[in-house]
């Protein structure tokens, strides 16, 4: 059990919700925003000195049913609902910290993808294995192995402060420290998503910003906006198929049939196949 996240998690969920939205009377001026604790208490169904003690990183460790409770009472969504319990030591983490050996299957089906560009990652946004297509993307063939990280690949260009500004680009940024966290639950004891996390930390005010806000949520699909100097811009749909046994992920980039991106796409593999 992690106490002191445990219960900065709960205070920072109780600072995000109003009255209003947990159906409570807002009887006048509140001098911090968000809930009281005894509303929580109240909410939860348990005493306000026992939620106290939570929130203070000193009470006992919470049983499922307590655990289940402040869920309901902080109106936590699944992704922070599972957080929640991975910080109280309730939901099994994978034993001996993420898996690094992709599945031969998954191998198979990343070949088989010609016109679609496909990688596997880990919990912290390590590339383990890209099809060609992905690799001449990214740039993932010439790549050092310390630089196959899209978390570091957002935090680390230099035009971080104007791409997060930019719709496609600031949503994954926050939904990818917001699924490193959620991944550092799962594997507390993994020094490398630890490590990463550090790194950032140290190396960036936006990760920290961000990372500070205690989001949780763990990584689906979305839409994305890319330029490559070679074929111009192209819109995908990022497909994540999930390997649960291994916490691994699929990532695959589909496109529209006949549409632009499709046939640049396209393009950019027949430009690598042909002879120089």
């Amino acid at each position: 059990m992690n106490r002191s996240e445990l219960a900065e998690f709960l205070r920072n969920r109780r600072a995000r919700l109003t009255p209003r939205e947990a159906g409570l009377p807002e009887a006048g001026r509140r001098r911090t925003p968000g809930l009281r604790r005894q509303e929580v208490a109240q909410l939860a169904g348990m005493s306000i000195d026992y939620y106290i003690r939570l929130e203070q990183a000193r009470g006992p460790r919470p049983s499922r049913q307590v655990l289940s409770a402040l869920a309901r009472a902080l109106m936590l969504t699944g992704d922070e609902r599972a957080h929640l319990f991975h910080l109280a030591g309730e939901a099994p983490a994978p034993g001996g910290g993420p898996s690094g050996e992709v599945p031969d299957g998954v191998l198979n089906m990343l070949e088989s993808l010609v016109d679609t560009p496909a990688y596997v990652i880990d919990p912290k946004y390590d590339v383990l294995v890209w099809n060609r297509l992905a690799g001449v993307l990214h740039g993932l063939d010439d790549a050092a192995p310390e630089e196959r990280n899209m978390i570091r690949w957002v935090f680390r260009s230099p035009d971080l402060r104007v791409g997060l500004c930019e719709p496609g680009r600031g949503r994954f940024a926050r939904a990818a420290v917001a699924d490193l966290r959620a991944a550092a639950a799962r594997h507390p004891g993994d020094p490398s998503i630890g490590g990463l996390v550090a790194e950032m930390l140290a190396a960036s005010p936006e990760f920290g910003e961000m990372w500070a806000a205690h989001d949780v949520a763990v990584q689906r699909d979305q839409r994305k906006q890319m330029h490559h100097p070679l074929i111009g811009v192209i819109e995908v749909d990022c497909q994540v198929l999930h390997i649960p046994d291994r916490d691994q992920r699929v990532v695959l980039y589909t496109t529209v049939p006949g549409s632009p991106s499709h046939d640049a796409l396209r393009m950019l593999r027949m430009l690598q196949d042909t002879p120089r």
